[in-house]
């Protein structure tokens, strides 16, 4: 039995059409979500919802926190730079999280990683939420953050390698869609506390979150190790109890469980000491990487840095500002407003995740790049027309607002979801959790660093200066994903794993296999 035969098992053929079955014109996106969950093997789509869920953290302090500084900044009386310094700190602090979860996770297993990142961030949530100060608070922000970075890495990583191929794009995607969903989960919460008194709506707007961290921590405890990490460490008996639930049949079981243990053990000094393996070389691997791994940096890197690098975190947390500069100046309108751009970036992300195995992920960035570049210029035009006006037409105001909207869903559609599943699929199995870690640090600097500047750069440019230079950044984004980024639908992880050897490795490989 071959590998595509393999992959092709774990669709149970008595409950779904086969895979590459044209969906008929009249298929609405809830007639998609109904044959995409028949298709799924149950046990890996609990496992990959409790993990993803962890995601959830991070989405709702980026919609909660874009009302709580509404309040929170009229309360204890901070400046702007401090108000950028605040909801930039989480973004850098989460580097730190970042950057040491993919020696944790090797350390300590996947599932326990993601425990660490709830708990940590629950923490944080506590101490923002009886912050009496402006440095208690940051000190809760800095917790937080590093939270977000190991949660950031892990739940892409363990989903991936809990996924059969034909449909892990949808499952690694999940996380992204809990993010879209703390995001409006967030927006709602400041809407509906925004009618408590100053002193304590943004109180409760940061110290919810820690509701879902503890629904987390404990969620998580139920969930099986990743089979794959549990090979790299010599536990192959455990991996295939594992494979035994996420797999159709006890052939298929054995036959992945053979496939990961060949990827794993290619070389020979980790064969050798494998239950005292603990990702150490890796890092050796990564900074003097061999032509393929290079190529692994480039694209991984590259797509980590044009997701932060478009603006789409510093947009959603400055809305208020950038609508409240538009002419629209009554809190709860700013805060319905973005409720409705909540509504869109979280319906264009199922749509993105319900089609991503389908399409591919190479025909969706583009898309999505392409979309975000018109909709900045969009709102770009729109700022400069109402900067230059004194009486703010209603047409550029709705122009505005309709431009925001497009640009958080093609950002859903694209770069939003689809940079944490190539992240964590690109890579060979020993660098994978490593690799993705530096991947997404270089996101988590970007990110924190177009937060803390988003304002200042706005106030000496405009925010029609501001929206044009982003447009400028994601036509170049499409450039990168055009000549850069390589397809990866449907294959495994451990056929990825050749997926950036050059043409002269290719056939060396063919010829050694004859």
């Amino acid at each position: 039995m071959n590998q595509d035969s393999v992959v092709r098992t774990n669709i149970p053929m008595d409950q779904t059409a086969p895979v590459d079955q044209k969906l008929s014109k009249d298929d609405d996106v809830v007639d998609s979500f109904n044959h995409k969950i028949k298709g799924l093997n149950r046990y890996v789509l609990a496992c990959a919802i409790l993990a993803s869920t962890n995601s959830i953290l991070l989405g709702y302090d980026i919609g909660v926190m874009s009302g709580a500084v509404l309040y929170l900044k009229d309360d204890i009386k901070i400046s702007t730079t401090e108000v950028e310094v605040l909801v930039g700190s989480l973004n850098v602090c989460s580097l730190i999280g970042a950057v040491f979860s993919g020696k944790t996770s090797d350390w300590i297993g996947r599932r326990y990683t993601i425990v660490l990142a709830a708990v940590t961030f629950l923490v944080g949530a506590i101490l923002m939420g009886l912050a009496p100060s402006f440095p208690f608070l940051m000190a809760g922000r800095i917790i937080a953050g590093i939270g977000v970075g190991y949660s950031l890495m892990i739940a892409p990583v363990y989903t991936a390698e809990v996924s059969p191929a034909m449909s892990r794009g949808f499952l690694t995607s999940l996380p992204e869609v809990f993010i879209t969903v703390g995001i409006l989960l967030g927006y709602i919460l400041n809407y509906a506390l925004s009618g408590l008194p100053v002193n304590i709506n943004w109180r409760l707007m940061l110290g919810l979150a820690a509701v879902p961290a503890v629904v987390v921590a404990i969620g998580v405890m139920n969930m099986p190790e990743s089979p794959r990490w549990l090979v790299m460490k010599g536990r192959s008996d455990e991996a295939l109890d594992v494979l035994l639930k996420t797999c159709d049949s006890k052939e298929e079981a054995n036959m992945r469980l053979e496939e990961m243990i060949s990827a794993t053990f290619d070389c020979p000094d980790h064969a050798k000491s494998a239950s005292e393996w603990h990702g150490q070389g890796v890092w050796r691997e990564l900074f003097r990487p061999t032509p393929a791994v290079r190529r692994m940096l480039i694209a991984a890197i590259g797509i980590n840095f044009f997701m932060q690098a478009s603006g789409n975190d510093a947009v959603i947390y400055y809305t208020p500002a950038v609508f409240k500069a538009a002419g629209i100046h009554k809190k709860k309108i700013l805060v319905v407003v973005t409720i409705i751009m909540g509504i869109a970036k979280t319906s264009f992300v199922l749509v993105s995740a319900l089609f991503l195995d389908r399409f591919g992920r190479r025909p969706l960035l583009l898309l999505g790049s392409v979309g975000m570049a018109v909709s900045l210029a969009a709102l770009g035009l729109g700022s400069r027309f109402l900067e230059a006006s004194d009486h703010k037409p209603v047409w550029a105001i709705a122009l505005c607002v309709v431009a925001v909207c497009a640009d958080v869903s093609f950002f859903s559609i694209g770069f939003g979801p689809i940079t944490w599943v190539y992240s964590s699929e690109i890579f060979p199995m020993r660098l994978r959790a490593q690799g993705s870690s530096l991947a997404v640090s270089v996101n988590r600097v970007v990110s924190g660093v177009i937060s803390m500047s988003f304002l200042s750069i706005s106030k000496k440019i405009t925010f029609g200066g501001m929206f044009f230079m982003l447009s400028g950044v994601m036509s170049l984004a499409t450039v990168f994903v055009y000549f850069v980024v390589r397809e990866t639908k449907g294959k495994t992880l451990e056929e990825l794993s050749t997926l950036f050897d050059d043409e002269e490795t290719k056939q060396d490989q063919v010829r050694q296999n004859e």
